[in-house]
């Protein structure tokens, strides 16, 4: 599954159109600077704006992470295969929301604005299928990941960079949690699962589940190639061209998330 190339370039098109819309002016979080027991004169000033480069990655990383809290949250609420899975496997995915949360309610405290996208569209079967579901939570890591890349080069501020690989180091927990899932999907639910399709439209066995020496670029040199991965998920009709259900929408729904551990918080 190539997310990367079902979107049209309309679609594109008002998807980084409403990027540019949210907002006129956006401070940096001061508490970054203090990440780890940082001092102010190790890392750039955070008082200062952020410029048009880092506003457009965050607001996309803020998209991407309120898709990340919707898919985990349907995951346990509406994927039946997943009351199923053992409890170390259904903790990874309850953990992982608390996660994801975290970061959506970090990159808001950058920009002081709510995603512009609040409603996902999905494939077929997303949470019907066992496959179908994990296949579409390894792609959307897989394109996380290589987005958050993209923030390390590309932010403006040496704590955003390292805030950014921060952020991309859980995303590569979750894609490699995801995989350690699949071989324990029931019988019953079409497991046990023994490969899993990711962003580049491979089958890739699940063993070993952690199978990169190192962390996928996808290529990606530019936050436009991760907003026209994430256009389907978001936009309507760039859905319908990419074959998803549009006949339902999920609502991301906020929350105070818990973190698994305060060890590595900010």
């Amino acid at each position: 599954m190539n997310l990367a190339t079902v979107t049209s370039t309309t679609s594109r098109k008002r998807f980084v159109q409403s990027l540019a819309l949210v907002g006129a002016s956006f401070a940096a979080s001061p508490f970054l600077a203090q990440a780890d027991g940082g001092s102010s004169s190790q890392q750039d000033s955070t008082s200062s704006e952020l410029n048009a480069g880092d506003r457009q990655i965050l607001i996309a990383a803020e998209i991407a992470e309120a898709l990340a809290v919707t898919t985990y949250s349907n995951i346990i609420n509406q994927a039946s295969f997943f009351q199923n899975l053992a409890s170390d496997d259904q903790g990874y995915i309850r953990a992982a929301l608390q996660e994801e949360m975290s970061h959506y309610l970090l990159e808001k405290s950058l920009t002081g604005q709510d995603s512009p996208f609040t409603a996902f569209y999905y494939p077929k079967g997303m949470f019907a299928s066992a496959q179908a579901t994990l296949n579409v939570l390894v792609s959307l890591e897989d394109a996380f990941i290589a987005a958050y890349l993209v923030g390390v080069r590309d932010f403006s501020k040496i704590d955003l960079k390292v805030a950014a690989a921060r952020i991309m180091g859980i995303e590569s927990d979750h894609r490699t949690l995801a995989r350690v899932v699949a071989p324990g999907v029931a019988a019953a639910d079409g497991g046990p699962i023994e490969t899993v399709t990711g962003i580049q439209g491979v089958a890739e066995s699940v063993d070993p589940p952690n199978n990169n020496g190192y962390e996928r670029t996808l290529g990606w040199t530019r936050i436009s190639q991760a907003v026209a991965a994430l256009t389907p998920f978001a936009d309507r009709t760039a859905a319908a061209r990419a074959g998803f259900d549009t006949s339902v929408s999920y609502a991301f729904t906020p929350f105070t998330p818990t973190l698994p551990s305060p060890l590595g918080a900010f």
